[in-house]
């Protein structure tokens, strides 16, 4: 699947190519007893991502959207390093991670810093905030140890924190100070690209606000690229200016966020617009997507949504759709898409 931007010509800062990451479930105890008996259980394998093709170009903030259990989370462990892929290829400023030098690998896991979910389960509740945030920078020879304190002391200005508090325990700070807290150590090893993994949802509506506009302010500053994973269509508009929508681990469309908004093509894009809150009165009423996300384990045949689908027709449970130039930037997988005329790419 390609979730690239045919627009883009420059080397994109990130790249991926063919991306596959699945987990495998070793047979349990009653299952090595049921093979012993003759039977033959396999290890079960988790599909997490297939086949995702992505470009990443510096300073641009790519959006990642699905339901709970599509893969986007675990995508964004493999662009930031922590997962390594089952299969495909990842390339960083050009240069495949396989071919790297030591020093090009080192600039690749500096480079790209990851930011989770939960700030608390996420921070070392012994360490202080200076050593949280200013230990990785000492250990990879960013800044010297004597000069740690005044570097935290910067980066928690940058965040929007009292430097003061550098003394403090993970613990002493409210939920929007912890992830600001994680913020900074993200931002204390120079990154170009960060990974948030739905970095506002575990926060208060009106402190999500607030680390929104922090994450755009400090793009503007910094020059930033972010992959901003969400299952909130309404966050990842706000900051984002490309969309991609996964569903079961593959990618169903990418398109820039105003295309996403106002012109989307996947029913399941459709889908999760339609469940958006809207102050409009006129507009339809609101329709659930019927069932639930399928199994990874036991993946449906052909398109992944057509359990779910209004439009599913006898060639979605038998044939997979590959993504489909709409427009520049646009791509969708839907057989409806192949009743339209093609556009070049």
């Amino acid at each position: 699947m390609d979730a690239s931007s045919p627009s883009q010509v420059a080397t994109p800062l990130l790249q991926l190519r063919g991306i596959d990451k699945r987990f495998v479930q070793p047979v349990d105890l009653a299952g090595r007893i049921a093979n012993l008996l003759g039977a033959r259980n396999a290890p079960s394998v988790v599909h997490a991502v297939a086949g995702v093709d992505l470009d990443i170009t510096a300073g641009e903030v790519i959006g990642v959207v699905g339901e709970s259990g599509c893969g986007k989370s675990t995508l964004g462990r493999v662009i930031a390093g922590i997962s390594p892929p089952t299969a495909g290829e990842v390339s960083y400023q050009g240069k495949p991670l396989h071919g790297m030098t030591s020093a090009e690998h080192k600039a690749y896991v500096l480079g790209v810093q990851m930011i989770f979910q939960n700030p608390m389960a996420s921070l070392n509740p012994r360490m202080r905030v200076l050593d949280i945030i200013g230990e990785a920078p000492v250990v990879h020879g960013l800044v010297p140890a004597s000069g740690k304190a005044d570097y935290v002391a910067g980066l928690m200005r940058q965040v929007g924190l009292d430097p003061d508090y550098g003394q403090r325990y993970p613990h002493q700070f409210s939920g929007g100070q912890r992830q600001r807290i994680g913020i900074a150590r993200a931002l204390a090893l120079k990154p170009q690209l960060i990974v948030c993994d739905e970095a506002v949802a575990a926060l208060d509506v009106s402190i999500q606000a607030q680390v929104l506009n922090l994450f755009l302010e400090l793009r503007r500053a910094l020059g930033l690229t972010y992959l901003f994973i969400s299952h909130n269509l309404g966050v990842v508009g706000h900051v984002s200016d490309r969309v991609v929508i996964m569903y079961l681990g593959r990618v169903v469309e990418v398109a820039p966020t105003q295309t996403i908004f106002s012109r989307p093509n996947h029913p399941y894009t459709q889908a999760l617009l339609s469940e958006l809150p809207s102050l409009d009165t006129q507009r339809r009423d609101y329709q659930p997507i019927k069932g639930e996300l399928p199994s990874p384990l036991r993946p449906p045949t052909g398109c992944a949504f057509h359990p779910r689908c209004p439009h599913a027709m006898p060639r979605c449970s038998v044939e997979r759709p590959a993504l489909r130039t709409l427009a520049s930037g646009h791509t969708s997988a839907c057989h409806l898409n192949d009743l339209a005329p093609s556009v070049p790419e």
